[in-house]
């Protein structure tokens, strides 16, 4: 029963962080705010996203979902190529009868986004989402080899930064007694920037499994949170905590999430 307190003691952690005061805040932060709100920008980035799911599974346990998720963009002429893979690292609990608590990775994922120049503000990117069978155990994974489409939309003006992302992968190789994959991701998100590098954000994540029942596909939560940048030293660090209540879940699926982020940036000289 020890093992979820981890994840509660790095959520406060991350509440220090969002709530420590800025030193010598500038415009700068700001800008960077901004960027971090997008997902196409022009910006490389090391985030280590921590969702810790309350009241998943029979027990109404506390599951811990770690995605180490690197963002690398490559200008080629006006164009971006902004490179997303995702590594899960999962704390799971007892979740049902007869499957023991068990920490390790999930399936590497890939999304990579092509963006032309942005129009009138309005930034665009397409490309392909990727997922590779590299789970360290078959209840972290799909044990599929799946692909699909994403698309990604943002469009900052004045505070605001608002868009949203959605991908489906469906598999078309792996284990042939593992069920299918199809399996869709949507989130909106809304930003709203007030000075020194603070914000307001909300920004759910709605998934749907189409390979399950009618009733029991959607996991739709409600909820936002606040975040900040500031610097550590020369090195800019945002940092996000949300909450969020499913309104809608599948069986097993926690009913709430708390959500904490911590990521380094690395803009280009004169960037921010």
């Amino acid at each position: 029963m020890c093992a979820p307190t981890m994840p509660i003691r790095l959520a406060l952690v991350a509440l220090v962080l969002v709530c420590l005061p800025t030193v010598a805040a500038s415009q700068g932060e700001t800008e960077l705010a901004k960027k971090t709100q997008n997902p196409i920008a022009d910006l490389i980035s090391f985030p280590i996203q921590n969702n810790i799911n309350l009241g998943a599974g029979s027990e109404n346990d506390t599951q811990y979902i770690g995605n180490i998720q690197p963002v690398v963009p490559v200008n080629v002429g006006d164009w971006l190529i902004v490179n997303r893979p995702i590594f899960p690292v999962i704390y799971q609990p007892q979740l049902a009868a007869n499957v023991g608590e068990k920490w390790g990775v999930g399936d590497l994922v890939y999304q990579g986004y092509v963006v032309p120049p942005a129009f009138e503000n309005l930034m665009i990117g397409v490309g392909p989402v990727l997922s590779f069978p590299t789970a360290s155990d078959d209840i972290f994974g799909s044990e599929k080899w799946s692909a699909g489409p994403g698309a990604v939309v943002v469009y900052p003006t004045g505070p605001w930064v608002v868009g949203g992302l959605i991908n489906n992968i469906w598999s078309f190789a792996g284990d042939g007694d593992r069920d299918d994959v199809n399996f869709m991701t949507l989130q909106p998100f809304i930003n709203f920037n007030l000075p020194n590098g603070l914000y307001l954000v909300t920004a759910p994540i709605m998934t749907s499994d189409w390979e399950r029942d009618s009733g029991d596909r959607w996991t739709v939560p409600l909820g936002g949170g606040i975040g900040k940048v500031f610097r550590l030293g020369k090195l800019p660090v945002n940092t996000t905590l949300q909450a969020y209540y499913n309104v809608a879940r599948p069986d097993g699926v926690g009913r709430a999430q708390i959500r904490f982020q911590v990521q380094a940036l690395f803009p280009k000289p004169g960037g921010g």
